[in-house]
């Protein structure tokens, strides 16, 4: 089996939860009918409005889903399926690293929010490099200056869809519902010394390792559909 991540694309006045319901109701069905297993679905809802965001597409990223397929021949129907929701996606085959899990249940909406954060490596690094950095140094630093509850790799192996950015992963990442507008919670820190330290630790490490041009940000609510 192979897993896929696609990425969709609309327009910002959009309603997120239209989006949402319209994939849940419509969209995952008909993905199961096609053979995919373990649906997960992504989607900047009302429930993570008005957080912080750092999107470069037009239109921006408003959802995620991923799934399991049995291989990837037969991946048409699904890209079909959800191409008719959203003005464009993206999709990849991408390895999952599931760092940290967080607690999901079949059917509702997994606690706090997610941000799902696409990347890009320095190009003035080697690949080994970049691995050794970011599977290592940088996982330390994230889990000890955070409050993550749930991280996972995606790390793209190659493009499925044309025209679909060239980044290396996507990155997802749980916290506390609260770390959308507090930066203490996200950050895990008590006082403002301790948010300085914690921001200026995260920042250093991700210089160490990534490419900020291309990179973008999303804050999204989490579904496991099974």
């Amino acid at each position: 089996m192979e897993k896929l991540l696609y990425l969709l694309f609309h327009d910002v006045n959009h309603s997120g939860d239209s989006l949402r319901d319209a994939l849940r109701s419509e969209a995952v069905p008909q993905l199961r009918e096609a053979g995919a297993k373990q649906i997960r679905l992504c989607a900047h809802d009302s429930d993570v409005q008005g957080s912080n965001l750092l999107t470069r597409s037009d239109p921006p990223i408003r959802a995620m889903v991923t799934f399991w397929l049995d291989a990837i021949d037969g991946r048409e129907a699904c890209e079909a399926i959800l191409a008719g929701q959203a003005r464009k996606i993206a999709g990849y085959v991408v390895t999952e690293s599931s760092v940290m899990i967080p607690p999901r249940k079949n059917g509702e909406r997994t606690p706090g929010m997610n941000q799902v954060t696409c990347i890009a490596q320095r190009q003035d690094i080697s690949d080994e490099e970049f691995r050794q950095i970011w599977h290592n140094d940088h996982k330390k630093v994230a889990i000890e200056t955070q409050s993550t509850f749930g991280y996972t790799r995606n790390v793209i192996n190659h493009a499925l869809t044309p025209d679909a950015p060239p980044w290396v992963a996507i990155v997802e990442e749980t916290f506390p519902i609260e770390a959308l507008h507090d930066p203490k919670v996200f950050y895990d820190a008590a006082n403002d010394e301790e948010l300085a330290a914690n921001m200026k630790t995260m920042m250093d490490s991700c210089q160490r390792f990534l490419d900020f041009e291309p990179l973008e940000y999303s804050h999204m609510s989490e579904y496991e559909l099974g």
